[in-house]
């Protein structure tokens, strides 16, 4: 049995007090210097020879009985109780109501807890609730959370999900007696379903408790494993409920995936869950492979088995044997191998960290067939509706992205910007359509975007992906993936990762367990996968696009030619302006300098010219506030040699800008 850890005893002891449990049971107290004195509840007392002293929490009685002690004492006797049924008695928490007489009390066959089971359910229900109060016990009971932690399973989900327990003795205390009708009827109900034994004991009394269910839901199979290091010889370390072994344990998985781990014990088997590999189920025992294993193979198509068992002699020889039946069966078979005398539990707390441990083992498993064994096919999938080309993305080997288009350079956009202001907007010249050229592939996906959120619904599952953005480049697409569904027992239940939808290998891990989290079928994600693969191309290409379209430069002006508030423009001095024109007046008369002004000559003036043959002139005062106006380069040519000084341009007409004048206002439409 398992031991209660001394520091809840301790505990006890010292927060429960004996002077509140006796004032429950109506003993008056009178003060007596330092105690309490009252009638004692367990003698025929008349005259007070109870003595509890508050400061030490203890009790003692002087007369008949002579006993005493703590606050745990007084429960055992008051009610006739064990030391440990006090305990769970005091832990919950308990208090008696107050009694009237108080009268010796002898051995007690009520129920002080509430009842575990409920007395109308049937078989089936009432194994469930047995596995609800073992579960709830584990939760409460530090020694036997403290050894799954010593086996690496320190894990609050597979707590929940797979129900495990504690058993301690405590099932039974919230029964009635076997001398009461609806204590036995229950008791043998519990003897005849295997959780308790004839002598009455809880036959997984200081086991973790590990339930199998099957499709239905239904508890089948229970396995316990002793958590008590040093036990009476001969002792039995690992339980099951009588007779034949029935159920497969986590079957969920057989549904998710064709490739199976299959280990020799249920806690292997949690190793290598806890680990990621969730493709996991368990034999009971080396001789433990029973019919309902084989029915779940064939039933569910598995393909090929990893065998797991100890690395030990019975452990391999168990392994060959099992290897030779499956293969009989056409499923595929290898031997994970571990060190010496070493089982999965032992090596993965021993090698660190343990997903990649064993992850190295499963990829050098020993192939179990004969001769030679022929190279394993690449995983089909099913191609997508108009994209035939895309579907070979599922394949192990990764084939070559295409690459990005260059991005042009700055030398050559600025080129192209003055060139266009010389001369007309030249017209790109028209792609000739190729006879062979094939519509790129689309997927007909509903997409939602919310923010950076991207929302695909696939059939019943809801994909949320996060992170397209980030990716600026057609040779990566690492993006977060959560997908969510209900699983075949129709509770909610989801998977997320961060993966590179390029690399084959990130795919399968995450289809494999998304498959076990939501228990269907890796060829259905599979599919998913791609079609969501293909939809996120599309949108990583319009975003790539958008990213490199070229931008429209952005007009410098310098400092001289940037008006300001407008006192730029009015004390501009016009001989300054006329030096610049000097060059114009060289290059010939009339339409020859209006035509090298229009082109060249805007530029080496400083006045920014746009790529459809206009310019930017700054407006006087509307300049201050951000306005730009933008006139034909010839017009503006013929006003500013016309006038021969700074020449203000505005909403379609030009004014000569006297000296020391700012320009106000303006009329007109452009």
């Amino acid at each position: 049995m398992a031991r209660i850890p001394e520091d809840e005893v301790e505990r006890l002891k010292r927060e429960v007090s004996v002077q509140r449990l006796a004032e429950a049971r109506g003993i008056k107290l009178h003060r007596h210097g330092a105690d309490l004195l009252g009638l004692c509840p367990f003698h025929d007392d008349r005259n007070p020879s109870l003595v509890i002293t508050p400061s030490k929490n203890l009790w003692h009685c002087l007369g008949a009985c002579n006993m005493g002690g703590t606050s745990i004492d007084w429960v055992m006797k008051a009610n006739g109780i064990s030391f440990r049924h006090a305990v769970e008695l005091l832990r919950a928490d308990y208090l008696p109501l107050a009694a009237a007489p108080v009268q010796p009390v002898k051995q007690s066959t009520v129920p002080k807890l509430p009842p575990p089971v409920a007395r109308e359910a049937d078989d089936r229900a009432l194994l469930l609730q047995v596995v609800d109060y073992y579960n709830r016990t584990l939760k409460q009971s530090p020694e036997a959370l403290k050894y799954l932690a010593s086996r690496g399973l320190q894990s609050s989900e597979i707590i929940d999900r797979f129900k495990l327990g504690f058993a301690n003795r405590t099932l039974g205390y919230g029964l009635e007696g076997k001398n009461r009708v609806a204590g036995a009827e229950m008791r043998g109900r519990l003897q005849r379903l295997g959780i308790l034994r004839e002598s009455g004991h809880e036959h997984f009394n200081g086991s973790i408790v590990i339930p199998v269910f099957n499709a239905s839901g239904e508890v089948v199979e229970m396995y316990g494993r002793k958590i008590t290091a040093r036990l009476r010889e001969g002792t039995p370390l690992h339980l099951y409920l009588p007779g034949e072994h029935r159920g497969v344990w986590n079957e969920e998985a057989l549904i998710a995936s064709k490739e199976i781990i299959l280990c020799e014990a249920l806690i292997d088997a949690l190793t290598f869950w806890v680990a990621g590999h969730r493709n996991v189920t368990a034999s009971y025992g080396v001789n433990g492979f029973t019919a309902d294993h084989r029915d779940a193979f064939e039933k569910h198509g598995t393909e090929r088995v990893y065998i797991a068992y100890d690395r030990d002699e019975a452990g391999d020889k168990a392994a060959a044997k099992l290897a030779e039946e499956l293969i009989e069966m056409g499923i595929e078979c290898f031997r994970i191998e571990f060190p010496k005398g070493v089982d999965a539990n032992e090596y993965a707390r021993q090698v660190k960290p343990a997903a990649k441990s064993l992850g190295v083992l499963i990829n050098r498993a020993a192939w179990l067939g004969k001769g030679q064994r022929a190279a394993a096919p690449e995983p089909e999938i099913e191609p997508l509706p108009a994209e035939a080309e895309t579907a070979t993305k599922e394949k192990k080997i990764e084939e070559e992205l295409p690459q990005p288009e260059p991005m042009p350079t700055t030398d050559a956009l600025t080129e192209e910007v003055f060139s266009l202001a010389a001369a007309p907007e030249p017209v790109a010249p028209a792609e000739p359509e190729s006879a062979t050229a094939a519509p790129a592939p689309t997927i007909d996906v509903a997409v939602e975007i919310r923010g950076e959120d991207i929302f695909l619904q696939q059939g019943e599952r809801r994909y949320r992906i996060r992170g397209l953005h980030k990716n600026m480049s057609y040779e990566l697409l690492k993006v977060n993936v959560l997908v969510s569904g209900k699983t075949p027992r129709n509770e909610s239940a989801f998977h997320v990762d961060t993966l590179d939808l390029y690399s084959a290998r990130q795919r399968s891990v995450f289809t494999r367990q998304a498959a076990e989290e939501l228990g269907i079928k890796e060829e259905v994600l599979r599919r998913d996968l791609g079609r969501v693969l293909l939809k996120l191309e599309e949108l990583q290409d319009e975003q790539i696009k958008l990213a490199l379209a070229p931008k429209e430069p952005e007009v410098k002006l310098t400092d001289e030619e940037r008006p300001g508030d407008g006192v730029a423009a009015r004390s501009a001095p016009v001989g300054a302006h006329r030096r610049r024109l000097r060059p114009v007046r060289r290059c010939g008369r009339g339409d020859q300098q209006t035509r090298w002004l229009s082109g060249r000559g805007l530029a080496a003036l400083g006045i920014a010219a746009r790529g459809d043959g206009a310019i930017i002139i700054s407006c006087g005062q509307k300049f201050a506030h951000g306005s730009r106006t933008r006139v034909p380069a010839r017009r503006a040519a013929r006003s500013i040699l016309r006038h021969d000084r700074p020449v203000s341009l505005l909403h379609g007409r030009s004014r000569p800008q006297a000296q020391g004048a700012g320009h106000r206002g303006g009329g007109g439409r452009a």
